[in-house]
């Protein structure tokens, strides 16, 4: 006989599955799912509720009870209350509230003592109130005061002033310094003079820096604080007015002094000019 050989190369149609071993339709599995889920939610439902615990009492153990303790109050007639007691050194020796002849002492009668606020009847004045006027007229009329006089008007006391009224306006110009300079006296005085003008002049200030020995360094002419006094100026007194700053010597000190040198003018009436000839 000739042998079969399998692996020609022949195709050989496939075998059909059987019938029992098909695989599950979807509708299947869901409704596998929605049956698990059902049965789970019942399963919450019937062992979720938790049940409070209760514990188990304790049986046969060791306890610990105070003698003479019994709901707060202590008990005549425990045992171990007794037993205690026989431990006491002072049994026999002081008196205690459960003896015989103790008992009747401290059954000492509570005794309340009497209260000491109290208030009197009203007792009125027998006396009426003309009765009483009259009293203190009498007084009045026998015990007079001595007058006192009121001197309403003092007496006019005359006399001299004690300072002379100085003219409202120096008659000369003046000078006066201002800041921390002004603890330095100058060494000699300056000559200041009166400037024929028409008009009023306007301070001069001077700003002035001196060294230790008394040397003015630097001097600057300061500009007026308000534009009125601004218009007043005369150009010929502020530069006599920084002449004059540059030229003055303090007193030595021990450091450098900064002040102002403020110059206070005075005018004269301009010099009369040659009146016109007359008229023939």
């Amino acid at each position: 006989m000739k042998e079969l050989r399998t692996d020609s190369p022949v195709a050989r149609p496939a075998a059909p599955e059987p019938p029992g071993k098909a695989g599950w339709s979807l509708n299947h599995w869901l409704a596998l799912i929605a049956l698990v889920f059902a049965a789970h939610i019942g399963l919450l439902f019937v062992f979720g509720a938790r049940q409070p615990i209760v514990p188990r009492p304790a049986t046969g153990v060791p306890s610990l009870k105070l003698a003479g303790n019994t709901e707060g109050a202590p008990a005549r007639n425990d045992p171990a209350l007794e037993l205690l007691a026989l431990n006491d050194p002072t049994l026999f020796a002081l008196p205690h509230p459960g003896d015989f002849v103790t008992a009747p002492w401290l059954s000492v009668p509570v005794v309340n003592p009497p209260s000491f606020f109290w208030t009197g009847p009203t007792n009125w004045l027998s006396l009426s109130a003309d009765e009483l006027l009259t009293v203190f007229n009498r007084f009045i009329q026998t015990n007079r005061a001595a007058g006192l006089a009121l001197q309403l008007k003092p007496p006019v006391k005359l006399g001299t002033p004690l300072q002379s009224i100085e003219p409202a306006f120096a008659p000369n110009s003046t000078m006066r310094i201002e800041g921390d300079l002004a603890e330095r006296p100058l060494l000699a005085p300056l000559a200041l003079t009166n400037w024929p003008y028409t008009d009023v002049i306007a301070p001069s200030r001077v700003q002035v820096l001196v060294d230790e020995a008394g040397n003015v360094v630097s001097a600057v002419l300061l500009p007026s604080d308000n534009n009125l006094e601004a218009l007043s100026h005369y150009d010929a007194a502020d530069q006599c007015a920084l002449e004059l700053a540059r030229a003055a010597r303090f007193a030595p000190g021990q450091r450098l002094a900064l002040g102002r040198m403020i110059f206070t003018w005075q005018t004269v009436p301009l010099p009369a000019t040659n009146a016109p000839a007359g008229s023939p």
